[in-house]
């Protein structure tokens, strides 16, 4: 099929609302969101200890925290796999094959990317903001959430930017999840298999919704950030 051919076949099936293409979206939405929910707390809470803590070792700590945002998405999925595999430690919780397992995948992406944004927006705010909480009676929690209100435009885009990282990666959900028919199959798995297949409208047509989700969260910030001529 040409090219030209194959992209208007792939608009015709995304106006026809084909249920086994919007099945796979779902599935991407579904696992991206839920893994980077289960990710992104503990990974910002982990980025302030970090920020406001001296310790032995903390240099080694943020350059491992940087050095995993390249980490590759298939060696993710290789020791999950083999942790979550029947003769595995965790084999016994069955969730090689489920879109849990591929929750946990992705929330083990995500921790890091998130983890690194949050600490750099952490480090490169103005010390006073922390240190005027502390002289006007905040305590340890209430000095935690008041900088965290004051720095959530740069935390959402650190959560952004784990977010594009999640939906676009394809290593982990396949191993994990085995791009398996209406249960696992993700954009990502699913453009690869039909590529492979030589179908290339329906791959058009999921990556033209993998663009357009990206496009959609990066404008929703902008919006929230006032940026780029955005008014709210």
């Amino acid at each position: 099929m040409e090219i030209g051919a194959a992209t208007l076949a792939a608009f015709r099936l995304l106006a026809s609302g084909d249920a086994a293409l919007w099945f796979i979206v779902w599935t991407s939405l579904m696992v991206a969101v839920l893994g980077l929910a289960i990710a992104a707390a503990p990974a910002v809470g982990a980025a302030w200890l970090i920020a406001t803590h001296e310790f032995p070792g903390r240099r080694a700590v943020v350059v491992l925290a940087q050095a995993f945002l390249s980490f590759p998405t298939v060696l993710v999925g290789l020791v999950l796999y083999l942790l979550l595999t029947r003769q595995g430690p965790l084999g016994s919780l069955a969730l090689l094959f489920t879109p849990a397992g591929m929750v946990l995948g992705q929330a083990v992406i995500g921790f890091p990317v998130v983890l690194a944004f949050s600490l750099s927006t952490l480090q490169g705010a103005d010390p006073r903001l922390r240190e005027t909480a502390r002289v006007l009676g905040a305590g340890r929690w209430r000095t935690f959430f008041t900088v965290i209100r004051e720095l959530r435009f740069g935390l959402m885009a650190a959560i952004v930017a784990g977010f594009g990282r999640v939906i676009a990666e394809v290593g982990s959900a396949l191993m994990i999840g085995g791009n398996i028919e209406g249960s696992t199959r993700t954009i990502t798995t699913a453009i690869a298999l039909e590529t492979s297949k030589g179908e290339f409208a329906q791959g058009i047509a999921l990556g033209i919704v993998l663009v357009a989700l990206a496009l959609m969260v990066n404008v929703g910030l902008a919006w929230l950030q006032g940026a780029g001529g955005f008014r709210r």
